[in-house]
């Protein structure tokens, strides 16, 4: 019996692509000089996706695919895939939440910790000889006890506002409503209010039309000359032209970014400032996570073809 066909949009490690192998046959899109010639030649067996959180599967890919059944994502967000296309074809979309939850979340607290207490220029001034030459580093901000905003309290923002209790920190939070859950936090439903009170604000939620640009000019100068923005969620979350010009101009007082429109291809300007910790797009980068999140991106493709209910079902 013939292997079921998958287009794979994007890379996978070693570990995942093996396994994915050796159960379907992998149509590697993401290998073809010219995209939309390969899925003219491959489209009409191809019954499946497997994709990434960034990259996603848009209309055009969708409807190139007249047999395609299922949507795997690697990643828990799936803002880039087509849900008004897949939802038009009955197509079934899946992610892998819950796996990344707490790396993303250990991520953006030593994001926080690393520029606050200048962790990366302080190795710099030791290994570049200015300790031995010019004396002590320059003084950084302290952490514990300051206040913290967490604009989006779902499973990540949750476990980052856990991290941040243990630092004594005054916490507060916006989402579409108070939690149950949160009771010992405060609940603020305005993110500029959030962000006036913040000396370290948060970006962990999900990625929507809603949610686009949610964190503009107005958040960003109310965060401040003293704030810290820091951002693990999707780069549409932020209005990145207002953020530069606010780092730029020093009316915001530093960020922490590990996701940015067009990456890895990232806006020249940021390399430019002395005042933002720039991460590869990482808050998931364990071995221990991304071998859950390719299990997952498995177990679904598996699950569907099996007939068996999806692990983790967005549609």
């Amino acid at each position: 019996m013939s292997k079921i066909e998958v287009l794979q949009v994007g890379p996978y490690p070693a570990w995942d692509q093996e396994r994915l192998d050796a159960h379907f046959t992998m149509h590697r899109y993401f290998e073809a000089a010219d995209k939309a010639a390969f899925l003219a030649e491959h489209g009409g067996t191809i019954r499946g996706i497997a994709t990434r959180g960034e990259l996603g599967a848009n209309r055009a890919m969708i409807e190139a695919l007249p047999k395609l059944e299922v949507i795997s994502v690697y990643g828990v967000g799936f803002d880039a895939v087509d849900l008004s296309a897949a939802r038009e074809r009955g197509i079934r979309v899946t992610n892998t939440p819950d796996v990344l939850t707490k790396d993303v979340a250990d991520l953006g607290i030593a994001m926080m910790l690393a520029e606050a207490r200048g962790v990366i220029g302080g190795e710099a001034w030791v290994k570049s000889g200015d300790w031995a030459r010019k004396g002590l580093y320059p003084l950084k901000r302290r952490v514990h006890g300051m206040r913290a905003g967490v604009l989006g309290l779902g499973r990540i923002g949750y476990e980052v506002a856990k991290r941040l209790a243990g630092f004594d920190m005054d916490i507060a939070y916006s989402d579409t409503g108070p939690k149950d859950f949160a009771k010992d936090w405060t609940f603020i439903a305005d993110p500029v209010e959030l962000a006036e009170r913040s000396d370290f604000l948060f970006v962990t939620l999900a990625a929507s039309a809603e949610t686009r640009h949610i964190v503009g000019r107005t958040v960003i100068e109310a965060l401040g000359p003293e704030g810290m923005l820091i951002n693990i969620s999707r780069a549409s979350n932020i209005d990145e032209n207002a953020l530069l010009d606010a780092l730029e101009s020093k009316a915001l007082g530093s960020a922490a970014l590990d996701v940015f429109e067009g990456e890895p291809n990232l806006n020249p300007r940021f390399l430019a400032l002395d005042n933002v910790l720039l991460q590869p797009h990482m808050a998931s980068g364990t071995v221990e996570t991304r071998k859950a999140m390719g299990q997952l991106v498995f177990d679904n493709l598996s699950a569907h073809f099996d007939g068996r209910p999806l692990p983790t079902p967005v549609l």
